[in-house]
């Protein structure tokens, strides 16, 4: 293989990296088509560049409790790639997070950023911090030390930061207020923010507005939708919970969500009524999903995740390598049909081959979870414009850039021998733009 010797120098120089290296691996293995046909990558070096961070910062953040206690947590922002746009990527709050988790997702940001079709580099960060359990004075402290060093690295045409688990509306506003105060600008810094001081209406909804957009694109492939089809769907943050809206508003069943305590399974479904009691529980009175199973008197199973449940359909939308081959085997048996990740690399590479062998339609994170950050940047073009466009405008946007990433992946797939192989496909066509780019600049 053209891309095993550089796959072990990934590997030591990258020591105990586990998701990065298999981030990596995953890109390296679908691009050795194009590496056949396009040689001038290898002479380039292209790929040696593009797989190590063009900058990489760390430090401390110091903050104190509402008791008076001083922490100390660490925080981080990796810059991968610049070579089609500013860094974008979205900062995570998790008590998990660590230097090989961020750049396993700095360098899938490289290729979903370039899937979408706008110019965005790749870049990823955030800290070791856990905002469970905080109250809003914690976290604003927090955000506060977080951005008092941030601030130095990013800005609108630099790197323009976004959320990610445990950052929503809330601490955005927190990171965006400590820059406005340290640098006495107000520009289009960071993106998920409010509606009312430039924030984009449905980014909220996009990433699981655009997870079943992908879904049902691929769908199409084999004259099939939504209507009648039973969906079992993983986490229950803001990816699930939209995810959960726009299936049911497509006319199909959701009757699974979880979080890290287990699983709620509501053979009736998610309708619209408990939709609203699951926001409520999760975005106001920051709940557990337990809680859902007592009021609505259904299954919850405690410490399990959902894949044993009969479905058709599947959207992994809570963590990385969260469905495992054992799961991919329960879904297949059950007959899935098809496999959206609405998480960054939720699946793991075992699951991901049971899935392509058994012929699941599988939509890997990159391509099906992009209406992200295709709608942060559809919010920096409304920022640079000074316009806020109606949710309906962006909407149609949204699912418009979801056609044409499954529409890249399928004909990329096509091109280099794997037809209706996504992950295969969603690789080269985000790759080979960023390598375009990158050979136009030259060696920097």
């Amino acid at each position: 293989m053209l891309t095993k010797d550089l796959m072990e120098q990934v590997i030591a120089k990258n020591p105990g990296e586990k998701e990065f290296h298999q981030a990596v691996s995953e890109v390296l293995e679908s691009l050795e088509p194009v590496l056949k046909k396009r040689p001038e990558y290898l002479e380039a070096k292209v790929l040696e560049r593009i797989d190590e961070p063009e900058r990489q910062v760390m430090f401390r953040v110091p903050w104190t409790d509402d008791k008076g206690v001083i922490h100390v947590n660490r925080g981080y922002r990796i810059e991968f790639n610049s070579a089609i746009g500013p860094y974008k990527g979205g900062l995570r709050l998790h008590p998990s997070v660590n230097l090989g988790i961020l750049k396993f997702l700095g360098f899938e940001q490289i290729f979903k950023n370039s899937l979408t079709g706008l110019p965005m580099g790749g870049g990823k960060g955030g800290a070791d911090f856990d905002p469970k359990g905080k109250s809003n004075a914690e976290v604003m402290r927090f955000c506060q030390s977080f951005m008092s060093e941030l601030y130095r690295h990013i800005g609108p045409n630099t790197d323009v930061p976004a959320g990610d688990i445990g950052v929503g509306g809330r601490e955005i506003g927190y990171f965006f207020g400590q820059y406005k105060k340290l640098t006495n600008r107000f520009e289009s810094v960071l993106t998920g923010k409010g509606i009312n001081w430039g924030g984009s209406l449905i980014r909220p909804q996009a990433t699981g507005f655009g997870c079943t957009y992908f879904c049902e694109e691929m769908l199409k492939t084999k004259k099939l939708d939504f209507k009648g089809k039973t969906v079992a769907i993983s986490g229950s943050g803001n990816v699930a919970q939209y995810a959960v809206q726009k299936v049911t508003q497509l006319g199909g069943k959701v009757v699974t969500l979880s979080d890290s305590d287990g699983t709620i399974y509501d053979p009736k479904g998610i309708d619209a009524k408990k939709w609203e009691f699951i926001m409520d529980l999760k975005n106001v009175k920051r709940g557990r999903i337990v809680d859902y199973s007592e009021k609505f008197k259904c299954d919850f199973w405690k410490g399990q995740r959902p894949w044993k449940v009969k479905c058709d359909i599947a959207l992994p939308c809570a963590t990385q390598n969260e469905l495992d081959k054992n799961d991919a085997k329960m879904l297949i048996d059950n007959g899935v049909i098809a496999v959206a990740e609405g998480a960054n690399m939720p699946s793991t590479p075992e699951a991901v081959e049971l899935f392509i062998k058994n012929g699941v339609l599988f939509g890997p994170g990159k391509a099906a979870n992009a209406g992200g950050v295709a709608t942060s940047g559809l919010e920096m073009c409304q920022n640079h414009i000074g316009l806020s466009w109606s949710a309906e405008e962006v909407d149609h946007q949204l699912h418009q850039i979801m056609v044409n990433i499954h529409k890249n992946a399928a004909d990329a797939a096509k091109k280099y021998g794997s037809p209706g192989n996504y992950v295969v496909g969603a690789n080269i066509a985000g790759f080979v733009k960023v390598a375009d780019a990158m050979l136009d600049q030259g060696v920097v």
